[in-house]
């Protein structure tokens, strides 16, 4: 594995879980690859999980880490080529992906969705200037239209907690009053159709994600048909693809109840983190025993190590 930016940089799905599973169970058995290298985690966004995870699975690896907040710790970086910087950004990617590049071995970038121009986010501007310009690995820890590390963190879970050879997996879109990104929605969705899973996408319409990402799966608006027999409950909010980054409803009918749980098989509850408590899903749902969210967060530790021992193969 060269760089991590989606699922189309893994070659062998059921390797790279099992290798997450592994990493769980005996977390510095691979510390040799990682010693004397160095990775770097540049954050144009804010982290609590990608960024303690990714941390602790290098330092597992033997690698040292650096953390930069860019804006914050750094200077503004301009994405843009052939522009004239007369503007707030002080430092081309250019140069900086190349210096960073020569400090760290592997680049971790995080770099949300602007949710102004659709076109520009899904382009992944960041993402590929860092890939074209920085000279070493670098791995997505989330951009604007994927967040492949947890959903390989998904992954893991949902092989951990599953009861049924072929389980029914449904992703449902939560109540929000801000737009936000469709980033974990995608990724999900995409990983999902790579699965041996029943996979249902169910939210209001008018949140209809793009095709690409929706694949195979099954779309319902109706929540509760959708959660009916359902074995695992993925709770996410969405900001609109077609109509792109609006808020087209607030309804809190959407929000996940026990009441809704009970619709499902003993279903269990994920989501990604953070969560607005009692806007997206009741306090009941969060602390009953169907909530997987924790469980859920702690594997992006071993999701992250699973990737990085791939990359770490290769330098």
């Amino acid at each position: 594995m060269t760089n991590f930016l989606s699922l189309n940089d893994v070659t062998d799905l059921d390797a790279l879980i099992q290798s997450g599973l592994d990493a769980k169970q005996h977390p510095f058995a691979d510390q040799q690859l990682g010693r004397n290298k160095t990775m770097g985690l540049i954050f144009f966004n804010s982290s609590l999980r990608t960024r303690l995870s990714t941390q602790k699975a290098a330092q597992n690896l033997g690698m040292q880490t650096m953390v930069m907040n860019v804006g914050q710790d750094s200077w503004g970086l301009e994405m843009e080529e052939g522009i004239v910087m007369n503007g707030d950004k002080a430092e081309h990617v250019k140069e900086a992906a190349a210096v960073i590049g020569k400090y760290c071995d592997v680049i971790g970038i995080r770099a949300f969705a602007g949710l102004q121009d659709r076109e520009k986010d899904y382009a992944e501007i960041v993402l590929n200037q860092f890939k074209k310009y920085a000279g070493v690995p670098i791995v997505n820890l989330e951009s604007a239209t994927r967040h492949p590390l947890q959903s390989l963190a998904d992954c893991i879970t949902l092989e951990e907690f599953k009861v049924k050879r072929r389980p029914k997996v449904v992703l449902t879109w939560l109540p929000h009053f801000k737009p936000l990104p469709q980033a974990v929605a995608n990724s999900f969705c995409e990983w999902m159709n790579a699965r041996d899973v029943e996979f249902v996408v169910t939210h209001p319409e008018g949140y209809e994600l793009a095709p690409e990402f929706v694949g195979n799966a099954r779309v319902l608006h109706n929540q509760n048909e959708a959660f009916e027999g359902a074995d695992f409950i993925y709770g996410k909010n969405w900001s609109s693809y077609q109509q792109y980054g609006q808020v087209l409803t607030q309804d809190p009918s959407w929000m996940v109840t026990m009441d809704k749980m009970r619709l499902t098989d003993n279903g269990k509850f994920m989501h990604c983190l953070p969560v607005r408590r009692n806007m997206k899903v009741t306090d009941e749902v969060l602390d009953s025993p169907q909530s997987l969210v924790i469980e859920q967060a702690g594997n992006r530790e071993w999701s992250a190590q699973a990737v990085l021992k791939e990359i770490l193969k290769t330098i």
